[in-house]
């Protein structure tokens, strides 16, 4: 990023903020938070950066035709700084944006297991699918119920996530949805329940070969993982096939505890450097590894976590990757919450897999390449997973 780029964009957020310190009585000194940050204004024709921003706040209070909203101008001017970095995965979340996606991270919530999606229009709210065994199944809700209120609240026109939060709610009270199914309307009254959405999926296809598939590593993934994976093994697994395809990623510790499950111990996963250079590195400890034929399925879209995971099973010959070349984010985050229970989500070091590969923009390059391609809606890169796990059962 050039140096220009960066001033320019943090100027953009100070102006913005400083509205909002005049509009809101003043949270922090501009002045001071500029002298840090800028150390000399260059420009001859102001004394400060601070006097150049009180001379365009004045103007933009002058001439601006309409009232400013003050709250607005602080989330907008903190979003600005944060975004003048030029990265990004470094984002500000305000309170609603954190709690929204942290409870996306944790993998449960309060509400009825039940997907929704706008339907042709955003004026049609349709069911996708309940989660299996949610008190929106138990209740007789099912994919495409056209939702069309909650609680007898009238959602014509509401946007999806207002939506969402009408149908969520402590466990144990009661919502009521207004459905139409085959142009009938119906009142199906649910209890809510605590949520766990399912990150992870796993079947026994023939042969013998054990299928799951990883969609996010969130923090309920690991159990799902290792209850897939026992429960494969308990049916006779003779080998398995994990689906890693358009996975964005997740939490690096649950990452790490699952190929902890796969690999022997004292092996290294994965290693990170920071801004000082100092390297943490994470090694297996689990005596016990994954002893059958092992394939891994990505693509394009398999990011963060996921080539974690790949890229560490890769350099440790463990099993064989299979797909398309991987989305290639090599940076670690870290959320750091702010007083007012809003965060910023930081990039803090690089990841290296074991073989020191820094994979940002590159990715994790397949043993076997093979483009997706449905054609006669067949799954191409699942058929040559089993084409090649199938070869290593026989050897």
């Amino acid at each position: 990023m050039k140096k220009s780029s960066f001033f320019i964009g943090l100027a953009s957020g100070m102006v913005i903020l400083l509205v909002a310190q005049i509009a809101l009585g003043g949270f922090f000194s501009l002045g001071r938070i500029a002298q840090e940050v800028i150390p000399k204004y260059t420009n001859h024709e102001y004394e400060s950066f601070e006097t150049k921003v009180e001379d365009v706040i004045g103007k933009l209070n002058t001439y601006y035709y309409e009232d400013i909203e003050a709250e607005q101008l602080y989330e907008e001017a903190i979003r600005g700084l944060v975004d003048s970095v030029g990265d990004p995965y470094t984002t500000y979340f305000t309170q609603t944006e954190y709690a929204s996606f942290m409870e996306t991270m944790e993998g449960s919530y309060d509400g009825i297991g039940v997907v929704v999606s706008y339907g042709e229009t955003e004026n049609e709210v349709v069911v996708v699918a309940p989660f299996k065994g949610s008190p929106g199944e138990k209740a007789g809700i099912k994919p495409n119920d056209q939702i069309i209120a909650v609680d007898t609240v009238d959602i014509n026109g509401m946007a999806l996530d207002k939506i969402v939060e009408l149908i969520k709610g402590p466990k144990g009270t009661e919502v009521v949805l207004t459905i139409i199914r085959e142009e009938e309307t119906l009142d199906i009254p649910i209890i809510r329940e605590e949520i766990e959405v399912p990150t992870v999926e796993y079947s026994m296809m023939e042969e013998d070969i054990g299928y799951v598939a990883v969609s996010s590593f969130d923090l309920v993934t690991e159990e799902q993982f290792n209850n897939a994976i026992e429960e494969l093994n308990n049916q006779g697994q003779k080998g398995m096939i994990i689906d890693l395809r358009f996975n964005p990623g997740g939490y690096l510790h649950i990452a790490y505890n699952m190929i902890d499950e796969l690999l022997k111990e004292d092996l290294l996963v994965v290693y990170t450097v920071d801004k000082q250079g100092r390297r943490s590195e994470l090694v297996t400890k689990t005596k016990e590894a994954f002893d059958k034929p092992l394939v891994i399925l990505v693509n394009g879209s398999s990011a963060s976590a996921s080539e974690i995971m790949s890229g560490a099973i890769k350099d440790h010959g463990l099993g064989t990757i299979v797909g398309e070349t991987t989305f290639g984010k090599g940076l670690v985050q870290q959320t750091i919450d702010l007083d007012d229970s809003s965060a910023i989500k930081v990039t803090v070091s690089r990841y290296y897999t074991p073989d020191g590969d820094f994979i940002q923009d590159v990715g994790v390059e397949p043993d076997i390449y093979i483009e997706e391609d449905y054609e006669d809606d067949v799954d191409n890169q699942l058929e040559k997973a089993l084409e090649v796990i199938r070869e290593q059962i026989k050897q």
